[in-house]
């Protein structure tokens, strides 16, 4: 028999921590995108704002989907994931992502297929570090149960 299935965040919740994790990865990556690929600045903001897009709908698909898969296999909640499965989370968003977004990369710039795939490789291996860190960061200030843990005052460990 499987364990029961956890709490899972609410959809609003969902769309928070989309936001939040777009708007940071656009405001951290467009600069060092624009200075390595030679690409404008305002070029890369939008080809990253558009690819922000195609990302936000693909978190909220992967990230459900995989909450649920491993809430119904552990019965555990996302906010309670150790660190070996958060990596492979974010390998598996990180990989899905890139299979999406290299054709867009392509007809976007004057990049061709293997500058945009090694352009693309590099994104997914800043936003794979961006996620891990941004979800853990995530998870401590919203868990999923909606209780913040207690700061430990004085005499307390």
């Amino acid at each position: 028999m499987s364990p029961p299935s956890p709490k899972l965040r609410s959809w609003r919740d969902r769309l928070r921590q989309i936001a939040l994790f777009e708007i940071g990865g656009l405001a951290l990556i467009t600069p060092p995108f624009a200075w390595v690929s030679g690409v404008p600045v305002a070029e890369s903001l939008g080809l990253l704002a558009a690819l922000a897009l195609v990302a936000a709908v693909w978190n909220g698909a992967y990230n459900s989907g995989f909450d649920r898969l491993e809430g119904r296999l552990t019965g555990r909640t996302a906010d309670r994931r150790p660190f070996c499965l958060r990596c492979v989370h974010a390998l598996g968003f990180e990989g899905g992502l890139l299979l999406l977004t290299l054709p867009i990369i392509v007809a976007w710039t004057s990049l061709g297929w293997l500058e945009a795939l090694v352009a693309d490789i590099g994104l997914a291996i800043a936003y794979t570090i961006y996620a891990l860190l941004f979800n853990i960061g995530y998870d401590r200030l919203f868990p999923v149960d909606g209780t913040r843990p207690a700061a430990a005052g004085p005499g307390h460990r």
